[in-house]
């Protein structure tokens, strides 16, 4: 029997940069896959009253990516994120940048490092450190319902990984 998987968000005060851990009940090459191909990014990725439309996804060492999430609710709210790939080392790292979109002013860029380890019982644990240009902009992102969104996705992502992908 499995324990329920929680998520982890680790900011600790005054500093630039995030941490959030997450384990998976999938071995590491299936949750890779999901951070990695597109069909799948989209079942997943965000919160539950929003629809993800990839725009962009050259998802290998030097891409690029440009995600949308649009409300489902009619309200025609849509909110864009993109970034730079710096490295896909499959299945353990991803390098990337993540920029929201909906900001007055571009230049609010972190930086973030995802590390896939294994886990005994074909688990995984999903570590991710993001770096922000300032404080501000890291309590900025905290402060933005994020994590709600995070939660949400990590929730759809385990329905996934139960229906074996």
């Amino acid at each position: 029997m499995t324990t329920p998987n929680h998520t982890t968000i680790v900011a600790e005060k005054g500093k630039q940069e995030f941490f959030i851990t997450r384990e998976f009940d999938a071995p590491r090459e299936m949750v890779f896959k999901a951070f990695s191909e597109p069909d799948l990014l989209m079942q997943w990725l965000g919160p539950d009253n929003m629809e993800m439309e990839i725009e962009k996804f050259d998802n290998r060492s030097g891409g690029s990516y440009r995600f949308i999430h649009t409300d489902c609710n009619g309200s025609g709210m849509k909110f864009a994120f993109n970034g730079a790939i710096h490295e896909v080392a499959a299945p353990e790292r991803v390098i990337r940048t993540f920029e929201f979109e909906g900001l007055p002013e571009r230049g609010h860029v972190s930086l973030e490092f995802l590390t896939m380890e294994v886990l005994p019982g074909n688990r995984t644990l999903l570590k991710i450190q993001s770096v922000f240009k300032s404080v501000e902009d890291r309590d900025g992102l905290i402060n933005s319902g994020m994590e709600g969104g995070l939660n949400a996705g990590f929730r759809k992502l385990d329905a996934l990984f139960l229906k074996g992908i």
